[in-house]
């Protein structure tokens, strides 16, 4: 083997740990429950576990174990580094794509990760019992993902990450028919240049990686070897290296269409400097192709199976846009308002979910829409502030920024309160349309702003918190140690806001001191909400959390399967959370015991808004659902 690291035959090894795999029922850490082996390899095998700290929920986990059979202490050590690595990565990453790491240990000479469990097949399985090609939209899709998740590890900070070693049986597809990769075993920080040991699979590789070279780059060919092997059916491991211009796709599989090639093509490229030069441009060439054939409008895959409590909540109506609804809803007048990344904004009618009409913009929406003088406001990742007739959905006036707008707009005292990507809140007369200030604070502004007592308070992408009165003067500042997404919220001189530093923070309204700080287990950029002394928030841990708003004391938690990034609400004596395991939750606010979950068929992002009988929420499945609020 020398000093390449290729795939190879492992089936002397896999029968090896075969006889010392755990066995079903067998307790790790008396917490984690084996219940089936589901893969093996050659230092291993993953696992299906239960985790018995959540009694009330059945929650299962993936656990990845490694058995070090090296003799060689240097080779020993180096395999341990390898896999701690790994863990180490995992925890820094928050991506819907990437599993979640819940632990790491090591029991009687095996080193274990616990991760996030994902109900799904990976990309090679799929190919070997598909006897005709994939569809070419889910292929797109996919490719979509796979490019996003690939630009965020690469624009990682404070140093990118290359993958090294994307292929079929890396990715898994989950219920949702969402891509997740998996094993990060070879993945790490990129840190210009570097000569070393080769490490991949051969044939989806680079020539340069090869060399022992790695840049992102390399992820973009990978990327496009991968792609070439679900058009084609070709495994590119049986083939001789760099030989794809041999086997061009739509020879093969003429359903593919020429851009699509074309795209390929091009990730392919033998040289780097000819490839797409980020996977940013390259999943802007493959949205293009989406949008021409129609793929970004297609119905959403059939759900999974899901368990008989959920199928009892049928939804009153639904309404599909031709995006996911990523932002969430208001409800004002017997209307729902609710942007969509298809760029449109609708009215529906609250009772009967009918289409009333659709505002188009040239960007996605994810900015919650505010009612105003019979005007709806909001903002759009087209850079601006949209404000339109809520009869006739019709342009009023609209008011550009520099960057994409993802907060919500306020409204106060004649003026629209709403902050931008450019690092500007911008303050805007209602009348006019026309600019009173704006504040630079140096970093996108995602966070809500919230006006009390002639006061604004938002915070910032840098963990900057703001107090500014309505001249654009500061009053006082204060700093996380992260992100500020989550929008403020103040009861009786105190605002609550939480930060991706995983913190929920309460400050004295009028001077910045803070009153307490509350640990959360993950980051958040949930909204807290308030009701009855209690305050209520989700974090990336898949909780949502009850906070005694007087004493920071926990009074109860909830676990959902994925991380919470919309926000709770309080309706008549339930709380109402959406989670990005496509369940909308119903909880008794008191207790936190669950009375009931409905499930959508994707992720939900965005935050619930209930009137009178009925709960609307949002799903990243296209769909507007009103539920009974029972």
């Amino acid at each position: 083997m020398g000093t390449s690291q290729i795939t190879q035959n492992l089936n002397d090894e896999t029968s090896q740990l075969g006889s010392q795999q755990l066995q079903p029922g067998t307790t790790l850490q008396n917490r984690y429950l084996i219940q089936a082996v589901i893969g093996v390899g050659g230092m291993g095998a993953v696992y299906r576990a239960r985790d018995m700290h959540f009694p009330n929920v059945h929650k299962l986990v993936a656990v990845k174990e490694m058995v070090n059979q090296a003799r060689d202490p240097l080779v020993r050590s180096t395999i341990v580094r390898n896999f701690e690595r790994e863990a180490n990565l995992l925890a820094t990453l928050e991506h819907p794509a990437i599993p979640r790491i819940y632990d790491y240990f090591t029991h009687n000479e095996r080193s274990y990760l616990i991760l996030e469990f994902i109900n799904g097949k990976d990309l090679e399985a799929i190919l070997n019992e598909e006897e005709n090609f994939i569809p070419r939209e889910k292929i797109i899709r996919w490719a979509i993902e796979l490019c996003d998740v690939l630009s965020y590890l690469h624009n990682h900070k404070p140093e990118p990450i290359i993958f090294r070693d994307m292929k079929p049986s890396n990715v898994m597809i989950d219920q949702f028919n969402h891509i997740v990769l998996i094993d990060f075993g070879i993945a790490k920080p990129f840190q210009g240049v570097q000569r070393g040991t080769m490490i991949g699979t051969e044939g989806y590789s680079p020539p340069e990686q090869y060399r022992g070279e790695a840049t992102p780059l390399a992820d973009i060919y990978a990327l496009g070897a991968t792609l070439h092997h679900l058009l084609t059916r070709r495994d590119p491991r049986l083939e001789p290296p760099f030989s794809f211009a041999e086997r061009p796709i739509r020879l093969i599989n003429p359903d593919c269409p020429p851009a699509l090639e074309e795209v390929v093509n091009k990730a392919l490229q033998y040289s780097p400097s000819d490839r797409f030069q980020s996977a940013a441009e390259m999943k802007e060439a493959l949205m293009a192709i989406a949008k021409q054939s129609g793929v970004l409008v297609q119905p959403p895959a059939a759900k999974a199976p899901v368990a008989p409590a959920t199928q009892e909540i049928q939804p009153v109506w639904q309404f599909a846009c031709e995006d996911e609804i990523r932002g969430s809803a208001t409800y004002h007048n017997g209307v729902i308002y609710v942007g969509s990344y298809d760029h449109n904004l609708y009215a529906l009618d609250a009772e009967t979910g009918q289409f009333i009409w659709k505002y188009a913009t040239d960007g996605g929406i994810v900015s919650k829409p505010a009612v105003y003088e019979n005007c709806v406001y909001f903002g759009s990742e087209d850079k601006r502030l949209h404000v339109i007739s809520s009869r006739f959905g019709k342009i009023t006036w609209s008011y550009y920024t520099e960057g994409p707008v993802r907060s919500s707009p306020h409204i106060a005292e004649g003026h629209v309160f709403i902050g931008s990507d450019d690092g500007r809140l911008h303050a805007v007369n209602t009348l006019s349309g026309r600019r009173a200030w704006s504040l630079d604070t140096a970093a996108p502004i995602r966070s809500t702003p919230c006006v009390s007592q002639d006061l604004v308070y938002f915070g910032t992408e840098a963990g900057e918190f703001y107090c500014v009165d309505f001249r654009s003067a500061i009053k006082w500042r204060f700093k996380a140690k992260r992100a500020i997404t989550s929008s403020p919220v103040i009861h009786q001189g105190i605002v609550y806001f939480g930060s991706v530093d995983s913190t929920l923070y309460a400050l004295d309204a009028k001077t910045g001191w803070v009153i307490w700080r509350f640990r959360l287990g993950k980051p958040t950029i949930s909204t807290p909400c308030l009701a009855n002394g209690l305050i209520f928030t989700g974090a990336t841990d898949g909780i949502i959390y009850c906070i005694d708003a007087n004493t920071s004391k926990e009074v109860w938690r909830f676990a959902t399967e994925h991380q919470v990034t919309g926000s709770p609400i309080i309706h008549n004596d339930a709380l109402y959370c959406g989670s990005v395991d496509g369940h909308l939750y119903c909880l008794e606010y008191r207790t936190g015991r669950l009375r009931w979950k409905f499930r959508t068929e994707g992720p939900i992002t965005a935050t619930p808004v209930a009137h009178d009988d009925l709960v609307y929420i949002g799903s990243t499945d296209h769909r507007m659902y009103a539920l009974m609020a029972v």
